[in-house]
C-alpha cells in the first residue's frame, strides 16, 4: 500500500461554497469521498465540513458503489490507488449506471501526474485532478464550483417542478372553471327549456296600481296568451280581456300590493284565438329604495288544465252521488212497480169484454211502464243496470240497425254507415247497445231540425285509454251529425242525469247519461266533441275481444209465443217481498204450473231437498241473509243440474255478475216472464211434476 501524506490542517479562510449555502439553505448537497486511507478522509471532510454539505465517506471501490446505488451526489471524490478497485474501475462502473452516470468525478491521486495516466482518468469519467499533498484551496475552489453548479441546477429543478405544478394548479382551477361555468350553461339551459316547456311566463312590472306595463323575460307568453310580449307594453291589454266577473275582485288585490308586498290572483283571461285560459298570477313586490319606486316579479302561471281536471273531477263526483241515491231506492221502487204492473196484467186479464176498463187498465200499466223505463235508465247511468252481453259482429249488427234508424228518423236525415275492416269481436249486452246508439240518433236528428247528415263510422283502433288488457285494441263507434253543435256550458253537463236543453215536456235528460252508465259498464269510454254551429260527435270505445273461432251470429229479435203451458210443472219463487211474490205466483199459476214460495235462499234450499221434481227456480239477485240470489243459482246448478234458474232483480249491487244465468228485469210484465220461459228449452222437455 502506498504511504500517503498526513492529513492538512483546515484553512482558516472559507470560500464561496459558503456564500451559496447561505444563498439556498433548502438545498443540501451531498459529497462522496472515496479514499483507503481513514487518515486522507478525515482530512478532506475536515477541510470540506461546512453548513449545507453532507459529506458521505467510504473506504473501499465496492462501498463507494453501494452508496451510488441508494443516495444521488452532487460530486465523487475519488482516490486513483485503492486496493482490489482501484478508481479508474471505480469510475467507469459509476459512468455506466443510469442513476450516477452524470455525476462529476474528481480524481485525488498523489502520483500519476504524466499526461498518459491524466487521459486514462479523463477517459474513466473524470473531471478533474487534485494531487497531493492536497492544497485547501484549490480544493475547496474546485468543490465550490461544482457545488455551487449543482446548488443552480437543483434550484432551476425547483423552480421548473414549481412552474410545472403552479401550471398543473392554474390547468386544474382554469379546468374547474371550465367545468364549473358549463354546469351553469346547462343549468341555465336547462332552466330555460323547463321554462320554454313550462306554462309558466316570468315578467316584471313597476308598481303602478292597475296600470299594469308588464315587461315578459321569456318567450313563454305567446303560449300562454297568443301574444308576443312587446304587447304587453300597452297597458290597456292585459285588462281589456280580463274576465269581467274576475275584474273588480283581481283589481282590488293589485291595490294592495303596496302594502301586504305580495299577492296571488287567480283569473280568467282570454285566449288571442278567444278561448278563455285560467290565469294564476302570483307577485312579489321589491321596494325600492327611499326615492326609487318599487317593482313588481310576477309569474304567470296557465293552470287551464288543473281546472278543468278539477271540474271534472267534480263532475264525476256529482255524478257517483247521483249513482248511489239511484242505486238506493231502485230496488224497492222496482219492487212496487213489480206489484202494480203485474197486479193490472192478471186484473186486465179478468175484465172480460169491458173495452173502457181495458184502456183504463192499459193506461195505467203504460203509465207504471214508463216509470219503471225512468228507473232503468237511472240504474243504466249510475251502472247498477244488469246487463246481458253476447259476442256480437258489429259488421252484421249495424246494417240492420242502420234501416231501423231510417225509418225512425224521416227523411230528412241522411244516415250513412262506414264500416272499417276487419272489425273485432265485443262482446256487450245488444239490445242496450241498440237502445245507446238510437238514443244518440234520436239526439243527432232534434238537434237538426232542418235535416242533415247523420254519419255513423265504426273501426278498431288502438287506444290506450280504453282498451281490451288481452288484445290491447278498442272497437270505436262515432255517431256525428251536422247539427247546431253544443256550446261548452252546455257540453260540461251533458252527461248529468235530468240535464236537458229541450223544452220543458220533451225530455227527462236521462238519454244521455244512460248511454254513458251502458258504456262504462261494459268497460268502454265515451267522449264527446262539439262547437257552435259545426256539430257534434258521439265516440264509443268498447273492449274488442281476441280472435273467435266459432262463427259469431247476429243477434235479432226472437218471435215469441203468446203463452206458455205449464203443464202442472213445479216452479220454485224464491222472493223475500211477499207481495212480489204473490204477483209471480198468481201470474205462474195462470200458465198452468205448479208454485212453491220461498222467502230467503235457505228456505229455498229446504225446499229443493224435499221437492226432487222443481223443474224451475224463479229467484230474486238481492235477498236478506248470507247466500245472495246469484250463490242460490250456484248452489242449485251444483246439486240439481236439471233445474233451470231465472233470477230476478231491480238493481245490480256494484261487484255483483250474474255470470250465465238467464236474468229477468223487474218490474216485468206477464208477457216478458212467458217470453222468458219460452226461451228455456228444458222446460218442455220435463215431465209434468207430480203432486
Amino acid at each position: 500500500m502506498i504511504e500517503h501524506p498526513a492529513p492538512y490542517p483546515r484553512p482558516p479562510d472559507l470560500i464561496g461554497s459558503s456564500a451559496s449555502a447561505a444563498e439556498h439553505p433548502r438545498i443540501r448537497v451531498k459529497i462522496l469521498i472515496v479514499d483507503d486511507d481513514p487518515r486522507n478522509l478525515l482530512a478532506v471532510s475536515e477541510i470540506l465540513d461546512e453548513p449545507g454539505l453532507e459529506l458521505v465517506l467510504a473506504e473501499s471501490g465496492e462501498d463507494a458503489l453501494r452508496h451510488t446505488l441508494r443516495d444521488d451526489f452532487a460530486l465523487i471524490l475519488l482516490d486513483i490507488q485503492m486496493p482490489r478497485m482501484d478508481g479508474y474501475e471505480v469510475a467507469s462502473l459509476i459512468r455506466s449506471r443510469s442513476r450516477s452516470s452524470c455525476v462529476p468525478i474528481l480524481f485525488l491521486t498523489a502520483y500519476n501526474r504524466e499526461d498518459m495516466h491524466v487521459f486514462r482518468g479523463y477517459s474513466a469519467g473524470a473531471v478533474d485532478y487534485v494531487f497531493k499533498p492536497i492544497q485547501p484551496l484549490i480544493l475547496k475552489s474546485k468543490v465550490g464550483v461544482f457545488v455551487d453548479l449543482h446548488r443552480k441546477t437543483e434550484e432551476i429543478k425547483l423552480k421548473a417542478s414549481a412552474e410545472k405544478k403552479l401550471l398543473l394548479e392554474n390547468l386544474r382551477v382554469r379546468g374547474e372553471k371550465l367545468e364549473a361555468e358549463r354546469a351553469l350553461r346547462r343549468r341555465d339551459e336547462h332552466q330555460a327549456a323547463v321554462l320554454r316547456g313550462l306554462p309558466i311566463a316570468l315578467y316584471t312590472s313597476s308598481l303602478a296600481g292597475v296600470d299594469r306595463h308588464l315587461r315578459f323575460t321569456n318567450d313563454s307568453v305567446e303560449r300562454i296568451s297568443g301574444f308576443k310580449a312587446e304587447a304587453f307594453t300597452d297597458p290597456s291589454l292585459w285588462q281589456s280581456r280580463l274576465n269581467p266577473e274576475d275584474r273588480q275582485r283581481v283589481l282590488d288585490g293589485l291595490r294592495a300590493v303596496g302594502g301586504t308586498g305580495a299577492a296571488t290572483l287567480e283569473y280568467r283571461w282570454r285566449h288571442v284565438d278567444g278561448t278563455e285560459r285560467h290565469i294564476l298570477d302570483q307577485i312579489v313586490l321589491n321596494r325600492g329604495e327611499e326615492t326609487a319606486p318599487g317593482e313588481v316579479f310576477g309569474m304567470w302561471f296557465d293552470i287551464t288544465e288543473r281546472k278543468e281536471l278539477e271540474l271534472s273531477l267534480l263532475h264525476a263526483s256529482k255524478l257517483e252521488a247521483v249513482g248511489r241515491l239511484t242505486g238506493g231506492i231502485a230496488h224497492d221502487f222496482n219492487n212496487m212497480l213489480s206489484i202494480v204492473i203485474g197486479n193490472l196484467d192478471l186484473l186486465q186479464k179478468s175484465l172480460g169484454a169491458d173495452e173502457r176498463a181495458h184502456r183504463r187498465v192499459q193506461n195505467a200499466i203504460d203509465g207504471a211502464q214508463r216509470c219503471a223505463e225512468l228507473t232503468s235508465r237511472l240504474l243504466a247511468f249510475s251502472r247498477r243496470s244488469p246487463l246481458q252481453p253476447t259476442l256480437l259482429d258489429l259488421s252484421t249488427f249495424m246494417p240492420g240497425l242502420v234501416k231501423l234508424l231510417n225509418r225512425t228518423l224521416g227523411e230528412r236525415v241522411d244516415v250513412t254507415l262506414n264500416l272499417g275492416a276487419d272489425l273485432p269481436v265485443v262482446c256487450v249486452d245488444h239490445s242496450q247497445l241498440e237502445a245507446a246508439l238510437i238514443n244518440l240518433a234520436v239526439n243527432a236528428r232534434d238537434a237538426m231540425p232542418d235535416g242533415g247528415r247523420l254519419s255513423i263510422e265504426v273501426r278498431c283502433a288502438e287506444d290506450p285509454g280504453a282498451t281490451d288488457p288481452v288484445t290491447g285494441k278498442s272497437l270505436q263507434i262515432s255517431v256525428a251529425d251536422t247539427g247546431t253543435g253544443m256550446p261548452a256550458s252546455v257540453l260540461a253537463h251533458v252527461f248529468e242525469p235530468f240535464f236537458t236543453t229541450k223544452e220543458e215536456g220533451k225530455g227527462t235528460g236521462l238519454g244521455l247519461s244512460m248511454v254513458h252508465g251502458f258504456v262504462q259498464q261494459s268497460g268502454g269510454t265515451i267522449k264527446v266533441e262539439s262547437a257552435p254551429g259545426q256539430g257534434t260527435t258521439f265516440i264509443m270505445s268498447l273492449p274488442a275481444l281476441a280472435e273467435v273461432n266459432t262463427t259469431v251470429p247476429v243477434i235479432t229479435s226472437v218471435n215469441l209465443p203468446d203463452e206458455v203451458n205449464g203443464n202442472g210443472r213445479t216452479v220454485l219463487v224464491v222472493e223475500d217481498d211477499s207481495e212480489v211474490r204473490q204477483v209471480a205466483t198468481a201470474a205462474l199459476k195462470t200458465l198452468g204450473f205448479r208454485v212453491k214460495e220461498a222467502g230467503n235462499a235457505d228456505e229455498a234450499v229446504a225446499m229443493l231437498e224435499a221437492n226432487p221434481n222443481v223443474s224451475l227456480v224463479l229467484n230474486d239477485v238481492n235477498m236478506p241473509g248470507t247466500i245472495t240470489g246469484i250463490e242460490l243459482g250456484s248452489i242449485v246448478k251444483q246439486r240439481w243440474p236439471n233445474i233451470e234458474i231465472v233470477l230476478t232483480s231491480g238493481y245490480l249491487k256494484e261487484g255483483q255478475d250474474i255470470g250465465h244465468f238467464e236474468m229477468l228485469q223487474k218490474p216485468y210484465r206477464t208477457s216478458e216472464l212467458i217470453a222468458k220461459l219460452a226461451t228455456i228449452s228444458s222446460l218442455e222437455m220435463k215431465d209434468s211434476a207430480q203432486p
